[in-house]
C-alpha cells in the first residue's frame, strides 16, 4: 500500500496543474458512476495536498476531491495527449500535462475539511508530535505496532515505515501503549518522520527488518521475525533480540 511519502510525492507532481482549468474524464466504468466530470470539468484546480494516505485536490467553488490509493492505486503525470493502454479511473487534463489515476479504489467529493477525520500527518512541517502523543494515549490497551497504523491517531505511517521506525527506536511492536514511556514513543514518531522525509527527498536507505524474515538483524545479529498484528492482520517485522 502506498504510504504517506508516496502521496506527498504524488502531490508534488500534480502541482504542475495547479492554477489551471482542467478537463475531467472518468474512463473506467467504476469511476464513471460517480459522475465527477459533471461537477468538476472546466473548474480551476486550486491546490493539491497530501494528508496522511489521502490526496486532496481542491477545486474552485470549494469542491474537494479525495483520493485514497489502497493497495494498487497510482497517480501519474503525463504529457497532454499521451497514449496509454487500459482505462484509468480519472484523467485531469491541463494545458501541457495530464494527471492520470490508475486503480482509484477510493475517489469521492468531500467537504472542505477533506473527508474522514485523521490524526496529524507524520510528514507535517513541522510535525505535531504533541498531538500525536495525545491521540495515541487515548488507546492505552492497544499494541504500539497496531496503533501506529491507525490513521485516526497518526496519519501517513504504513507497514514499511512502522517496521523501520520501531527497529530504529529499539521498541517492540507488541508492547502495549500503556507500557511505552513518552520519550520512547516520541523517539518512534521522530524516527518515522525522519525516515519518511529522507525517502521523500529521494534518498534511498537499506531496509533493516521490513520483509527480511529469517535474516540477521543488522544491529545485533538476531533473526528477524514476522507475524500478523491487529484486527486487519497486517504483518509486523521486528528483531525480538534488540527490540524490547
Amino acid at each position: 500500500m502506498p504510504e504517506g511519502d508516496s502521496l506527498h510525492r504524488a502531490a508534488q507532481r500534480l502541482q504542475a496543474l495547479v492554477g489551471q482549468c482542467v478537463e475531467v474524464e472518468t474512463p473506467h466504468p467504476r469511476a464513471a458512476v460517480k459522475r465527477l466530470p459533471e461537477r468538476l470539468d472546466g473548474r480551476r484546480l486550486d491546490g493539491v495536498e497530501a494528508v496522511g494516505k489521502n490526496l486532496l485536490l481542491r477545486f474552485e467553488g470549494g469542491l474537494v476531491l479525495r483520493s485514497h490509493l489502497r493497495m494498487n492505486g497510482r497517480w501519474r503525470l503525463e504529457s497532454r495527449g499521451a497514449s496509454r493502454v487500459g482505462k484509468p479511473w480519472l484523467v485531469l487534463r491541463g494545458e501541457e500535462h495530464e494527471a492520470v489515476l490508475w486503480n482509484g479504489a477510493e475517489l469521492e467529493l468531500v467537504g472542505p475539511r477533506g473527508g474522514p477525520r485523521l490524526g496529524p500527518d507524520i510528514l507535517g512541517d513541522p510535525p505535531d508530535f504533541e498531538t500525536m502523543l495525545a491521540r495515541l494515549r487515548t488507546a492505552p490497551e492497544r499494541e504500539l505496532g497496531d496503533a501506529l497504523l491507525d490513521q485516526r491517531l497518526v496519519a501517513g505511517i504504513g507497514n514499511l515505515w512502522r517496521a523501520e521506525a520501531l527497529w530504529e527506536a529499539r521498541v517492540s511492536p507488541w508492547r502495549r501503549l500503556d507500557e511505552v514511556a513518552d520519550d520512547e514513543l516520541r523517539t518512534v514518531l521522530e524516527s518515522a518522520h525522519r525516515l519518511m522525509r529522507t525517502a521523500l527527498d529521494g534518498k534511498r536507505s537499506p531496509r533493516q527488518v521490513y520483509r527480511r524474515v529469517g535474516r540477521p538483524c543488522p544491529r545485533c545479529g538476531g533473526p528477524v521475525r514476522s507475524a500478523p498484528q491487529g484486527d486487519h492482520a497486517r504483518i509486523a517485522y521486528w528483531c525480538p533480540q534488540c527490540q524490547k
